[in-house]
């Protein structure tokens, strides 16, 4: 005898019994609303996932006259190609923000960074998430005239700018790097830093002047303008930290491509990593783990930036009240040859 077995779509109780907890908070959870603890959301959204429970956010969404598309787009620089999908971070992002999106019920898209304001004002879309929004920008406007929500990735340039944001806590980004420098034996740590008019560049200054001050160490800081051609211009910066007398015993940049350039400016000052310095820098690119040497990395974690972008998002467009509007995320140091000078590896034999 053959048995049918007819799949049925779960239910929103199902989902509540399997993570124990309430429909509403099931329903707080999946709709980015309510005051859960993150624990919470995340228990309940794994529960829905395990049971293939997935909300009807595209269903809902029409019946009241949305579309069920959430858009992500990133900075934009006029007509300049920037090619975000070969960044490690923001490519990291996108694809969070799209598992994000999915597991919730709706359907993301990401916007070319370079778009017409035609095309901005036709695309269908309930929502967006700007990604490092900069002081002049031009999507905001179009965004406000169609009365489309916006969650900025990014802390916005001034306040009140979009509904909402998520960013990472650069002040714990700089205690746990410039401490783990510290800690290595570091005592003049030198900082490479784009020009720039999104937020990123200064909350990095601010946090690192910030930790200096503190410890009664020297702020060395060299600045450089990051187009068009960025590599050329941050290994430039670099030298003119190493020309510093006395020189710095490490350096750390901020972008994802910062520790290539420290180590070639390095190695053509003829300077040992991390014998004669130390090298650091914020990014996500794996790349950094076999590099000669390999080199200690900060991750901003774009994927949990992403997540709680699209969480908080849906909540505005929801509407619904008691909802926090400002998230800030969590660093992760990766420690690596680059920050160990040989005397503490000799130390621990």
């Amino acid at each position: 005898m053959t048995i049918s077995r007819v799949w049925r779509r779960p239910t929103l109780d199902a989902v509540a019994a399997h993570a124990g907890v309430s429909t509403a908070t099931v329903s707080n959870a999946l709709n980015g609303t309510g005051r859960l603890s993150e624990a919470t959301r995340q228990r309940v959204l794994a529960a829905a996932a395990e049971l293939g429970y997935a909300p009807a956010g595209t269903a809902r969404a029409l019946a009241r006259g949305g579309t069920g598309v959430l858009s992500l787009t990133l900075t934009t620089y006029g007509d300049l190609p920037v090619p975000y999908t070969e960044i490690p971070y923001y490519a990291q992002l996108v694809l969070g923000a799209m598992a994000a999106a999915h597991k919730r019920g709706y359907l993301l898209q990401v916007m070319p960074s370079s778009m017409s304001p035609w095309m901005w004002l036709n695309t269908p879309m309930d929502g967006v998430i700007h990604v490092e929004p900069r002081a002049d920008d031009p999507v905001r406007s179009i965004l406000r005239e169609r009365g489309i929500p916006m969650v900025c990735g990014g802390r916005p340039p001034q306040p009140h700018w979009c509904d909402a944001w998520v960013d990472t806590d650069y002040d714990a980004c700089l205690r746990l790097l410039l401490g783990h420098l510290a800690e290595s034996g570091a005592r003049r740590i030198g900082l490479t830093l784009p020009l720039h008019d999104d937020t990123y560049p200064h909350l990095v200054a601010d946090a690192y002047r910030s930790w200096c001050d503190e410890h009664r160490m020297p702020a060395l800081v060299e600045e450089y303008d990051s187009l068009p051609d960025y590599f050329t211009a941050e290994q430039d910066a670099v030298a003119r930290l190493l020309d510093h007398d006395p020189r710095p015993d490490a350096v750390i940049g901020v972008y994802s491509d910062s520790g290539h350039n420290i180590l070639a400016a390095a190695r053509h000052r003829g300077l040992r990593v991390p014998r004669d310095l130390l090298v650091a820098c914020i990014s996500e690119d794996p790349d950094y783990a076999t590099t000669t040497p390999p080199v200690t990395t900060l991750s901003l974690c774009p994927d949990r930036v992403a997540d709680a972008a699209v969480d908080l998002l849906i909540a505005v467009i929801n509407a619904r009240g008691g909802v926090d509007r400002r998230r800030i995320v969590q660093p992760e140091l990766a420690p690596r040859r680059s920050t160990r000078r040989p005397e503490t590896d000799a130390g621990r034999r």
